[in-house]
């Protein structure tokens, strides 16, 4: 339920989601109840209904929608201009701080862990999410490869798809083992071999 509010009731529904996408990142989805989001945000029952009528499941969706936004907008503005070396370590060194100022409450976890698993609507988000991320990464390689800094025979769609996989298990390493380590070599390694493919040492 988006459409026709108010701003006044724009913001208690947007309030309601950021207070849902806090509870889940701190106690998971599993153990966050409907009480926990009205106890958290101070909606009534009643008020929870009217911007979710559908319940839990509408307001996962909804969660699962700003979180993704969230871990795009993170990334900017340096994912957009992926035109140089120099902004290509920028965005590696932009997500890597992001990560670090995140730990265990980062939204790429909450939505590839919990709520991708959820509902379908939710798939579907994450899997917008990847596409979108990754059209943002191919038109950066695209443009190296534009501009004679990147073999361009390279497939960028599946060096980008390759580079958005090592970024989750980086982050799904460091949620278990607090080190941002793999993070680092997933990002480092993949910027290195993209230069390697134009044999920039």
């Amino acid at each position: 339920m988006t459409r026709n509010l108010t701003p006044k009731g724009a913001a208690t529904r947007q309030r309601i989601v950021e207070g849902a996408a806090a509870e889940i990142r701190e106690r998971g989805i599993a153990a966050t109840t409907l009480d926990d989001v009205r106890a958290r945000t101070g909606t009534s029952k009643s008020q929870l209904f009217h911007y979710f009528p559908d319940g839990k499941e509408e307001l996962l969706l909804a969660v699962a929608r700003y979180e993704a936004g969230r871990v795009l907008i993170d990334q900017q503005p340096f994912l957009g201009d992926l035109t140089s070396w120099s902004a290509w370590h920028a965005w590696r060194d932009a997500v890597v701080a992001r990560y670090r100022a995140q730990g265990q409450q980062c939204p790429l976890n909450v939505l590839v862990s919990q709520l991708g698993r959820n509902t379908a609507g939710a798939q579907a988000v994450v899997h917008e999410l990847i596409r979108q991320w990754q059209s943002e990464i191919v038109v950066g390689i695209r443009h190296m490869q534009g501009i004679g800094e990147i073999d361009p025979e390279l497939d960028a769609d599946r060096t980008a798809a390759a580079l958005i996989a090592g970024i989750q298990g980086g982050v799904t390493m460091m949620l278990s083992t607090g080190r941002l380590t793999h993070l680092e070599a997933a990002l480092d390694v993949s910027i290195d071999n993209l230069r390697r493919a134009h044999g920039d040492r």
